[in-house]
């Protein structure tokens, strides 16, 4: 059974920076499509971005395109979330999320996750 934990998270100022890690155990990692999620109070899960099993490609969603990098490191079992320009509607807990399906524009939907980390808290102060 995989098993992902977040890391990473605190309290920055707007127009700072996190990374964010995704560290998965009981399993190799490199035969998931990590995706990252987010979630405000009152607010449904949001679409981050994804990264394919290779980490070649990834894709982000709109909100963050240009600020938010996927990247990972398989030989560790972990993906990371580089977040850069923070704002503050980026505050949320953030999720990471891995699923075998093939990679795609399914893996913008949360449904098509199997696994989810516990969360991670980015709350970015004015």
């Amino acid at each position: 059974q995989l098993q992902l934990v977040e890391s990473g998270g605190g309290l920055v100022q707007a127009g700072g920076s996190l990374r964010l890690s995704c560290a998965a155990s009981g399993g190799g990692l490199s035969n998931y499509v990590v995706g990252w999620f987010r979630q405000a109070p009152g607010k449904d899960r949001e679409f981050v971005g994804a990264i394919s099993r290779s980490g070649l490609n990834t894709f982000n969603a709109d909100s963050v395109k240009g600020r938010f990098t996927i990247s990972r490191d398989n030989a560790k079992n972990l993906v990371f979330l580089g977040m850069n320009s923070l704002k503050p509607e980026d505050t949320a807990a953030y999720y990471c999320a891995a699923h075998r399906q093939p990679y795609g524009s399914r893996s913008s939907r949360d449904r098509n996750y199997n696994y989810w980390g516990q969360g991670t808290q980015v709350t970015v102060s004015q």
